[in-house]
């Protein structure tokens, strides 16, 4: 944290249970918004920030089940664009949650194209979707077969960048790391077992998703692969120009 300095801070599966009360977060953060999961250590997403957001959601419209939002979503307006952190739902093991995973995608998609109709969005986070083969090290094997690099996510993720002819005015988003990484492998999770970081087993699962119209204000975009220690993820960094967040 120190090292990158961000302005903005997003955290994902961050597992507490009450807002932290940490010196050093308040000493660089002045706004942080934290949503919990009402199951202890457990999911989690947090927003913390320099700049003062005109308003903080942590809910997903139109989803069913609020208990099963909570903890999974923070959404920060700020005068220029919308910031929206997510812990995806996960489909589980042999799949036993997909069903709870597309009803996420169908609410979110809609959520994240009304938001897109109103101001620009930087969405970000913990997707839980290795979107194409280049995202994931062992694609033929887990296809179909693996959480996360199924057909029902991949195309849910695909219609979110780049609407169907039948979702009329939508608009696209772009996968920023991905478009300016076209040909490369790397990855932003590593399980602990087998081993797998070393062996270069991964999967790209975090990403910076931004409004088409506003991706020629990002200055750079990489996926701290040196980092170690913190997490079984990698920390993903952007740059882009600030007067998209103060509307300046």
């Amino acid at each position: 944290m120190e090292a990158e300095d961000p302005d903005i801070l997003v955290l994902t599966e961050t597992k507490v249970n009450n807002p932290p009360i940490d010196p050093v977060i308040n000493a660089c953060f002045p706004y942080c918004a934290w949503s919990i999961s009402d199951k202890k250590t457990y999911s989690g997403t947090a927003v913390l920030s320099k700049y003062k957001p005109v308003s903080i959601t942590k809910t997903l419209p139109g989803h069913p089940d609020p208990s099963h939002v909570k903890g999974r979503i923070v959404t920060i307006e700020f005068e220029g664009c919308y910031v929206v952190c997510t812990y995806v739902t996960n489909a589980g093991q042999n799949l036993k949650t997909l069903k709870e995973k597309n009803t996420w995608n169908e609410h979110f998609t809609a959520y994240i194209r009304d938001l897109d109709k109103k101001k620009p969005v930087i969405w970000m986070g913990d997707m839980n979707v290795a979107p194409t083969a280049k995202d994931i090290a062992n694609a033929k094997s887990n296809w179909n077969k693996s959480a996360g690099y199924t057909l029902d996510e991949t195309e849910a993720f695909k219609n979110i960048l780049d609407p169907p002819e039948s979702s009329e005015g939508a608009g696209k988003f772009v996968d920023v790391w991905r478009q300016r990484h076209p040909d490369e492998n790397h990855y932003t999770y590593f399980s602990y077992r087998f081993n797998c970081r070393m062996k270069g087993i991964g999967w790209r699962l975090d990403m910076f998703v931004l409004s088409e119209r506003i991706v020629e204000k990002v200055k750079m975009c990489e996926i701290r692969s040196e980092i170690y220690g913190a997490s079984d993820h990698l920390p993903v960094v952007m740059e882009i120009e600030s007067d998209l967040v103060t509307g300046n």
